[in-house]
């Protein structure tokens, strides 16, 4: 079943740039921290948004992950660490389902003190079995565990946001 399309997507991310806006307005730099693939296809949506409104620099880096076993190999962000020191950082990823991604993906960015790190999704499913919070939320959606949010988000393809 479609829950979200093409236009939909676009407007929930112009929405979600407009609301990161207001919470880190007078920011020098934002970082936008997307996980794996598809997150870091919503981060540079994101990216793009945010640059039509606001005049802070806006870096784009990708944290990657194996979702499935993420003690399974190196959890790494693109970006050196360091650089994240007294930053506002924020990690996007298409879906939050149990919160383990997100909570895991959070490694890295431990290693220093940033300014301030928030949770942007797309998705919000209500299964946290993590202590993780999204603050920015394209679509907050009650599922049950059996079924399966698909997200399509590529450069020159359809766009779409599924329950399966």
């Amino acid at each position: 079943m479609l829950l979200l399309d093409t236009v939909q997507i676009q407007q929930k991310t112009e929405r979600l740039a407009i609301e990161i806006l207001e919470e880190n307005y007078g920011e020098k730099e934002i970082i936008l921290a997307g996980i794996n693939t598809t997150g870091t296809r919503f981060a540079q949506r994101i990216q793009a948004a945010l640059k039509g409104l606001c005049k802070s620099k806006i870096t784009l880096t990708t944290i990657r992950l194996n979702p499935a076993a993420p003690l399974s190999g190196d959890i790494t962000i693109d970006l050196p660490v360091k650089k994240l020191h007294n930053k506002v950082v924020l990690v996007i990823d298409d879906v939050a389902n149990t919160g383990r991604t997100l909570y895991y993906a959070m490694k890295p960015i431990l290693e220093v003190l940033p300014k301030k790190v928030e949770v942007v999704v797309l998705v919000d499913r209500k299964h946290k079995s993590f202590p993780v919070k999204t603050d920015y939320v394209g679509m907050s959606l009650a599922t049950t565990m059996q079924e399966n949010i698909k997200v399509k988000i590529a450069e020159g393809m359809e766009e779409a946001v599924y329950l399966e």
